[in-house]
C-alpha cells in the first residue's frame, strides 16, 4: 500500500486516481496525526509526503513529519513532494532519509516511475557473505565484455545486476581506466531498455557555450552557424539510456540547466519556444569526488542527490591485482584477430609480472601496455623481457620515486602541484598543458579557475 499524505484533497484525489490506475493499492493522510496512526498499525509500501501543511508554508512542517516517520519505521521509503522554490528543503530532506522528491507540477510519467524504481529497489535484498560467483552472474546476467573474478568486481556486478532492471539513476565513480563506461553500458544492456539506445555523452569535451546545443539540440537560426536543425543528445536516447561522463566537469550555470531536464522530463532546443518531453534513464560517471565538490560549492547538492540514487564505485586495478592476468590474455585474444597473430600467448612468468606492475591508468593502461608488446615483439610467446623492453620505465620504479608517501599530501594538492609544474614547463600555453596532463582544454581550464592560476587566453 502507498500512502499520500497531503492536507489538499484535490492533490490526494489525483495520486490517487493515478497510482491506483497502474496497479497500485493506495491510501490518504489529510493531516500528520493521521499518518502517523497509519504507520504505526500498519506498514506502507512507500509514502508520498508534501512538504507543506495549511498551517504553514515554510516546508518545516513538512520535515517535522518526515523525522517522526524515519523514527516510528527508517525502513519505509518516502518520497516528498514539493515545489520547484523549495527545493533547498527538499534536499535537506534527502539527507534525512527520504529517497526522492517531486516538484509540482509533477509529471505523471516520472511520478509513477520514481514510485516503481524505489519500490523494486526496497524489495531486492543484497546477498549476504561472500560474494556471488562468476559463473552464477554470468548466467542471470549479461555482463560479456567485463573481465574479472576479484570478489569487490563481483560486489559491482552483483549490485549492477540489481538496480539494471530499475529506472534508478546511477552515478559509477572511480578512477580513470577502471572501466566506467563498460558498466554503465552493462546496466543499460541488463535493463528493460536494451533495445533503446545508449546514448554516450563526454561532458569533460563540451564547453559550456555548446551544452545546450549539444545535449538538447537546436533549431535552424537559432545562431549564426546553425544552419540545420539539430537533434540533442537527449531527444536521441528517448526511451533508452542516456551516459553522461565526467559530470563533474560541468560548470554550475549547465548543472542548473541539466536538473531542469533530470526533474521535469522536458526541454526546449536552442532557438525554441516548444517544450518537448523525454523519457530517458540517466547514467552519470566521474573520477572526482562530487561529495567534496558539493562541499565547495563548485556541484548543486540538489543535482548531486538527483543523479545518485544508486552509486557504483569501481576498485582500482591494483585493488584488484588477480584480475590482471586475466585482462592481458583477454586483450592478447583480442589482438590475435586484429594482428592476425594466432599463435600469441601470455607466459607465464610474464603473467604473474604483470600483477606487480603499478598502473595509475589502470585497466586502459594495461591495454595499451599489452598492446604495444604485441606490437613490437617478435615472438608468439609474451615473456617478461618482452614487456620490460617495451615499457619506458618499470611503473613500479616509477611510481615510487615519485609519488610522496600516502597521507603526507591530499590528492588536490598533488593536482595543484602537478598543473602548477606542467604551467611552468609549457610557459602557461593551456593546449600543450592540457595534452601534457591527458585532459581537455575546457577541464583545464575549470582546474585554473578553481586554483586561482593564470594562463594565456590565445594559445588556440
Amino acid at each position: 500500500m502507498i500512502l499520500i499524505v497531503d492536507d489538499d484533497l484535490a492533490i490526494r484525489t489525483s495520486l490517487s486516481l493515478l497510482l491506483k490506475k497502474e496497479g497500485f493499492s493506495v491510501q490518504g493522510a489529510a493531516s500528520p496525526e493521521e499518518a502517523f496512526v497509519i504507520v504505526r498499525e500498519g506498514t506502507p509500501e512507500l509514502i508520498l509526503l508534501d512538504l507543506n501543511f495549511s498551517i504553514e508554508t515554510s516546508g518545516s512542517e513538512g520535515m517535522r513529519v518526515l523525522a517522526e516517520i524515519r523514527r516510528l519505521n527508517p525502513a519505509i521509503p518516502v518520497i516528498l513532494i514539493t515545489g520547484w522554490g523549495s527545493i533547498e528543503l527538499a534536499v535537506q530532506g534527502m539527507k534525512e532519509g527520504a529517497r526522492d522528491f517531486i516538484t509540482k507540477p509533477w509529471q505523471n510519467d516520472y511520478l509513477v516511475q520514481s514510485v516503481r524504481t524505489i519500490l523494486a529497489l526496497n524489495t531486492q535484498v543484497p546477498s549476504a557473505g561472500k560474494s556471488t560467483a562468476r559463473q552464477k552472474l554470468d548466467q542471470q546476467y549479461k555482463f560479456d565484455n567485463i573481465v574479472g573474478r576479484d570478489p569487490a568486481l563481483l560486489e559491482v556486478l552483483e549490485t549492477v545486476g540489481r538496480v539494471a532492471p530499475t529506472d534508478a539513476p546511477v552515478l559509477i565513480t572511480g578512477e580513470s581506466g577502471t572501466g566506467k563506461e563498460l558498466i554503465a553500458e552493462a546496466i543499460h544492456l541488463n535493463s528493460k531498455r536494451r533495445r533503446a539506445p545508449f546514448v554516450k555523452v563526454n561532458l569533460g569535451g563540451i564547453s559550456s557555450t555548446l551544452f545546450e546545443s549539444e545535449l538538447f539540440g537546436h533549431v535552424r537560426g537559432a545562431f549564426t552557424d546553425a544552419k540545420i536543425d539539430r537533434t540533442g543528445r537527449f531527444e536521441l536516447a528517448h526511451r533508452g539510456t542516456i551516459f553522461l561522463d565526467e559530470i563533474g566537469e560541468l560548470d554550475l550555470a549547465s548543472q542548473v540547466k541539466l536538473l531542469r531536464v533530470l526533474q521535469e522530463r522536458t526541454f526546449e532546443p536552442l532557438g525554441s519556444s516548444k517544450s518537448r518531453t523525454v523519457d530517458v534513464r540517466v547514467i552519470c560517471a566521474t573520477n572526482r569526488t562530487i561529495e567534496a565538490m558539493v562541499a565547495q560549492g563548485t556541484f548543486r547538492e540538489d543535482l548531486y542527490y538527483r543523479i545518485n540514487l544508486i552509486t557504483v564505485k569501481l576498485p582500482a586495478l591494483r585493488e584488484r591485482p588477480g584480475d590482471v592476468p586475466l585482462l592481458a590474455e583477454f586483450f592478447i585474444n583480442n589482438l590475435k584477430e586484429i594482428y592476425q597473430r594466432p599463435g600469441l600467448t601470455l607466459g607465464l612468468s610474464a603473467s604473474k609480472w604483470l600483477q606487480g606492475l603499478a598502473l595509475p591508468g589502470n585497466i586502459r593502461q594495461l591495454k595499451n601496455i599489452v598492446e604495444r608488446t604485441v606490437l613490437l615483439s617478435g615472438g608468439n610467446i609474451l615473456e617478461i623481457a618482452d614487456f620490460q623492453q617495451n615499457i619506458p620505465a618499470v611503473p613500479g620504479q616509477v611510481t615510487a620515486r615519485i609519488l610522496p608517501e600516502v597521507g603526507t599530501i591530499t590528492l588536490e594538492e598533488m593536482e595543484y602541484q602537478m598543473i602548477r609544474r606542467a604551467m611552468d614547463f609549457h610557459q602557461n600555453k593551456v593546449s600543450k598543458v592540457a595534452r601534457a596532463l591527458g585532459i581537455t582544454r575546457f577541464a583545464l581550464y575549470r582546474r585554473l579557475e578553481k586554483y586561482g592560476l593564470t594562463y594565456e587566453s590565445d594559445d588556440a
